[in-house]
């Protein structure tokens, strides 16, 4: 017979610590991975910025001219919530 141990009914019961199974699930990253990740949504969030600002300044007469419920500054906001949510990908992936 083989002697491995058989883990006890009351070992078994006991749930797992949460906080340990993410630190294994998660896993060991690289320095690498996470600038390049890092700089990689800090880019796209600079690029999605100033792209989408120089649109609107584009279409600025059009935008106005539809009456659309949406106008310049609701738009403004969007494109800058998006970069910043983007950029805070960013940090997060750097730093966190």
């Amino acid at each position: 017979m083989s002697k491995d141990k058989v883990p006890s009914v009351g070992t078994l019961d006991k749930p797992e610590n949460l906080q340990d199974l993410i630190k294994q699930d998660r896993g060991d990253d690289c320095t690498p991975c996470r600038v390049i990740g890092g700089g990689a949504f800090l880019g796209l969030a600079a690029y999605s910025y100033f792209s989408g600002q120089r649109q609107l300044e584009r279409n600025q007469a059009q935008i106005l001219a539809s009456k659309s419920i949406l106008g310049m500054r609701s738009r403004r906001l969007g494109i800058a919530a998006t970069s910043f949510g983007l950029a805070w990908l960013g940090i997060w992936r750097l730093f966190l």
